[in-house]
């Protein structure tokens, strides 16, 4: 579903009158914020992950001696 410029306007109106033009920045301020934090923790979670891949792949060669 792909939305033109029409929709995206029509949206943006319906936002207006809802929220008022007051609301709005406080609104986007904290979805900028949100979607920082969102983005911080799948970071963090992906350093994670491939520090955990990288001890794996350490270990491996040292378990292949021992057999």
């Amino acid at each position: 579903m792909n939305l033109g410029a029409p929709e995206i306007i029509l949206i943006l109106f319906v936002i207006l009158i809802f929220f008022g033009a007051k609301k709005i920045p406080e609104l986007a301020r904290g979805l900028g914020t949100g979607m920082r934090e969102f983005r911080k923790a799948a970071r963090e979670i992906q350093d994670d992950i491939e520090k955990d891949v990288k001890q794996v792949e350490s270990k491996k060669p040292e378990d292949e001696h021992k057999k």
